[in-house]
C-alpha cells in the first residue's frame, strides 16, 4: 500500500497546525460560524443535528493495521466508542467536540491519514474495488491509478472550488464492485486487442435528486494520458457547470443538457490542448507508486483445500469469501451488519480486533467496502477457520454478504441535519424480520437513504427505500429494480409511501412475490426484470 514521502507528511502536518489555529480562533470568538464553516468543511468537519461529525479519508478503501488501530483508538478517545464506515470507503465519527478536532487530525497524521477533501465542492475520496490486488478477474491492480488521481487532485488549484462535489471511482475488471457508472467520473482500466493498458471513461453518473447512469465517452485512453484526460473532463465541467443552482450543478446535469456527443467533443478539444502542455505525471511516478502495491509474499504451494465439516463455517465461506488470484488464499469479508445491528458501525474494540486480525492473517492490510463492510484481502486458506472463529466470537461473523441483511443505510435523521427520515431503525427492523429467510431469498441488495441526497444509494438497490417528509411525518417510498453493477439500472418507485412499520411489511411482501415467481437460479433482480412491476404492486398495495 502507498506510504507517505516527506512531502506528503509535511503537507498533512502543516494542515493540522493550520486547522488548530482556525479552531482556536473560532473557540475564542475571533471568527464567526459563517466564517469558520468553509474552513472546517475543508477538513471534513460537519455540524450535524447533535454534534460535530468528522469524516476521515481512506483512499480507495485501503488501510494498514496501524491505521485501523488508530481509528479504533479515536472512536474510544474522542467519540462514543464507535465509528461509522461509509459508502465512500471512509469512516465518520458522529460525536466530536470542536476543541478535540486538532488533536484528532494530529493523531491521524501520525499514521499517514487525514480528513482533507472529504467535504466541500472538490474532488472527494476516490473509491475502488475492495478486492483490488486480490481479484482473479482484474486486468491490473487499479489502486496505483487511484493513488495517482489522489495526488493529482489533492489541493489542485483549479478544482478546489468546483460547482459541486465531485466523485471518482476506478476499477479494473468487467465486474463492477464500485458502482463506477454512478459516479461523476468512473474509470475502468482495460486492455485493448494489442495488449496495451488504457482507461475507459464514463462521465456524468450520479444519484441524488436526479439519478443518472454515466455514458462511456471514450472506451480507451492510453494509460500514460489518463490524468490529462481526467483534467480535460474537469475543465469542461468547471467552465460550464451551473453555480447559480445547486440542484443543477453536478456534472451529470451538464452532460445531460449538452448531450453526450457535445460534451465529449469539448473534452476531446480540451484534451488535445492539454497534451501540448505536457501536464501528465511522468511514468516514473506511476512506476514508483506501483511498486508500493506489489503483491505480498504469498506462500508458494499453500494448501488450496478447506475443511468444511463445520456447517456454520462452510456457510460463512460460501457467503462472505471470494476467489483469490493466488492459489491457497482467499479474500474474506467481515460483515458489519449483524442481525438487528446498525449498518456500517463498529466499536472501537471491534476496529482494533480487525486491525490485529489483518496483521496476523492478511499481510497487515484491510479494505473498507462501499457496502460498509471490511475485507481482509489476502487470507491463507489454512488460516481461515481460525480467523472465522475469532470473528464469530466477537459479533463479526454474520454470513450475509449481498443478502437481504447486508443493508446499506445512511445515518439518517438520527444524526444528519439534511435527512427527512430515519434510516437506521428501518434497517434494523428489516434485518430482524427477514433474518430467517435470508438464505432462501439469496442475493438481494437493499439500500436505504434518509433523504433525496441518496447517501444510502437507494436508487441502486434491488430494493431501495427513500425517506421523505410528508407534512411533518416520516414517510418511506419503495423502489424496485436498481443495480449498481455492470448492468447498472435505476430503481422505480412502486407507488404511495409507507410509515416505518408499513415499509417493513412492504419489503417482506416484495420478497414473497419473488419467492413465488422465481425460476431456476434467478436472483430477486432477475425475477423483477422478467415479470415486471405489476405483480409486486398488486401484492404490496392489494
Amino acid at each position: 500500500m502507498y506510504k507517505y514521502d516527506t512531502y506528503d507528511q509535511a503537507m498533512v502536518d502543516a494542515r493540522v497546525e493550520e486547522f488548530r489555529d482556525q479552531v482556536r480562533r473560532r473557540l475564542e470568538g475571533h471568527i464567526t460560524e459563517d466564517q469558520f464553516k468553509p474552513l472546517r468543511l475543508m477538513n471534513g468537519l460537519y455540524l450535524q443535528l447533535h454534534a460535530y461529525m468528522l469524516r476521515v479519508a481512506i483512499p480507495y478503501g485501503t488501510l494498514s493495521s496501524a491505521q485501523m488501530r488508530m481509528l479504533g483508538d479515536i472512536a474510544d478517545k474522542y467519540d462514543r466508542g464507535y465509528g461509522h464506515f461509509t459508502t465512500r470507503q471512509n469512516i465518520q465519527y458522529n460525536w466530536i467536540k470542536l476543541e478535540d478536532a486538532g488533536d484528532i487530525l494530529a493523531d491521524l497524521a501520525s499514521v499517514e491519514m487525514h480528513a482533507i477533501q472529504t467535504s466541500g465542492n472538490c474532488i472527494r475520496n476516490t473509491t475502488s474495488d475492495q478486492y483490488a490486488g486480490a481479484a482473479a478477474d482484474e486486468v491490473v491492480d487499479p489502486r496505483p491509478y487511484a493513488e495517482l488521481i489522489r495526488q493529482w487532485s489533492t489541493f489542485h488549484p483549479e478544482f478546489s472550488f468546483l460547482p459541486r462535489k465531485f466523485k471518482m471511482a476506478v476499477i479494473a475488471s468487467d465486474i463492477d464492485r464500485a458502482a463506477m457508472k454512478l459516479h461523476d467520473i468512473g474509470i475502468q482500466i482495460v486492455r485493448n486487442d494489442a495488449g496495451e493498458i488504457g482507461a475507459a471513461f464514463y462521465v456524468g453518473g450520479g444519484m441524488g435528486r436526479t439519478p443518472m447512469i454515466a455514458p462511456c465517452i471514450n472506451p480507451f485512453v492510453p494509460i500514460d494520458q489518463f490524468i490529462t484526460y481526467s483534467e480535460a473532463c474537469l475543465r469542461v465541467y468547471n467552465r460550464y457547470g451551473r453555480r447559480d443552482n445547486k440542484y443543477k450543478a453536478r456534472i451529470k446535469i451538464l452532460v445531460h443538457e449538452l448531450g453526450k456527443d457535445e460534451y465529449t467533443r469539448q473534452v476531446e478539444e480540451e484534451f488535445a490542448h492539454l497534451l501540448s502542455q505536457n501536464i501528465e505525471p511522468p511514468l516514473a511516478e506511476l512506476e514508483r507508486i506501483k511498486a508500493m502495491f506489489a503483491d505480498p509474499p504469498f506462500e508458494a504451494g499453500a494448501p488450496d483445500e478447506l475443511d468444511r465439516s463445520d456447517p456454520d463455517f462452510a456457510l460463512w465461506v460460501d457467503n462472505n469469501c471470494v476467489t483469490h488470484k493466488q492459489p491457497g488464499y482467499i479474500a474474506a469479508t467481515i460483515s458489519l451488519k449483524p442481525v438487528g445491528g446498525i449498518p456500517g458501525d463498529a466499536s472501537g474494540e471491534q476496529i482494533r480486533l480487525m486491525a490485529d486480525l489483518a496483521r496476523q492473517y492478511s499481510f497487515d492490510e484491510l479494505r473498507v467496502t462501499h457496502a460498509q463492510n471490511i475485507v481482509l484481502p489476502h487470507v491463507k486458506k489454512a488460516d481461515l477457520y481460525a480467523l472465522w472463529q475469532v470473528l464469530e466470537a466477537n459479533g463479526l461473523g454474520t454470513p450475509n454478504l449481498d443478502l437481504v441483511g447486508d443493508i446499506i443505510a445512511c445515518p439518517g435523521l438520527d444524526y444528519c441535519s439534511l435527512a427527512n427520515a430515519r434510516s437506521i431503525p428501518v434497517a434494523q427492523k428489516i434485518s430482524q424480520r427477514l433474518s430467517g429467510k435470508a438464505q432462501e431469498i439469496g442475493e438481494l441488495k437493499l439500500k436505504i437513504s434518509g433523504c433525496i441526497n441518496a447517501c444510502g444509494h437507494h436508487h441502486a438497490g434491488h430494493i431501495g427505500i427513500l425517506g421523505v417528509d410528508r407534512k411533518g411525518v416520516e414517510n418511506y417510498q419503495l423502489l424496485l429494480g436498481g443495480s449498481e453493477a455492470a448492468d447498472t439500472s435505476l430503481g422505480q418507485i412502486t407507488g404511495p409511501g409507507f410509515d416505518e412499520d408499513g415499509i417493513v411489511d412492504a419489503v417482506e411482501k416484495a420478497t414473497q412475490v419473488y419467492l413465488a415467481n422465481k425460476e431456476g437460479g434467478e436472483r430477486f433482480l432477475d425475477t423483477y426484470r422478467r415479470i415486471g412491476m405489476a405483480p409486486f404492486k398488486e401484492a404490496i398495495y392489494g
